[in-house]
């Protein structure tokens, strides 16, 4: 009789699983870090082995796509590492003030360059704010939010942590909905 196998295991054998295997005790911005880390690794995963299957709508009317999502997070890490905690002048490379949901709208599947420039994008706002943690003095560091007030890179981080989840979340769907492949 074979056992029946955890959700988990569908994507990745458990041997080569590296996920959430981050400091339990320490730091806190090591632990942190770690989390959102593993979040990143996971919408990687959901993307896995797919090209023009990442620009798939749900169900529609809903413009949510893996590729919206990659292009979202590219979006959110650039908002809150580059324009609120560095204070750079970064407008969001796929949505603006005129078109919001850009970064899910303008997900499309008849461009194959759309897919390569969302990971470009997504790694280089990634490196960015992996630099930018890294680099800080604390996590107490500072800085003025037109959405929040004032926001610590403490709350930036565990922000970034819920979002990647909700996201996570939705891309678990929208992946078992292309392909078949669930797991966490």
């Amino acid at each position: 009789m074979t056992t029946p196998r955890s959700r988990a295991e569908f994507f990745v054998d458990p041997e080569r699983e590296h996920r959430f295997g981050g400091p339990a005790t320490g730091g806190e911005r090591p632990m942190l870090a770690a989390f959102l880390a593993d979040h990143r690794a996971t919408l990687e995963l959901k993307c896995a082995g797919l090209e023009a299957e990442l620009a798939r709508r749900s169900v529609e009317p809903s413009t949510l796509s893996l590729l919206g999502l990659v292009r979202h997070m590219a979006d959110v890490e650039r908002r809150w590492f580059r324009k609120v905690l560095a204070g750079q002048d970064a407008p969001p490379r796929f949505s603006s003030q005129d078109d919001p949901d850009g970064d899910f709208d303008g997900a499309l599947p008849d461009d194959p360059a759309a897919v390569e420039e969302a990971w470009e994008a997504w790694r280089h706002e990634v490196a960015f704010a992996e630099r930018f943690v890294a680099e800080a003095p604390d996590l107490d560091v500072e800085a003025d939010d037109a959405w929040r007030g004032r926001v610590s890179l403490r709350w930036v981080l565990i922000h970034m942590v819920e979002e990647y989840a909700r996201h996570n979340g939705h891309a678990d769907l929208l992946r078992e909905r292309i392909d078949g492949a669930v797991g966490i």
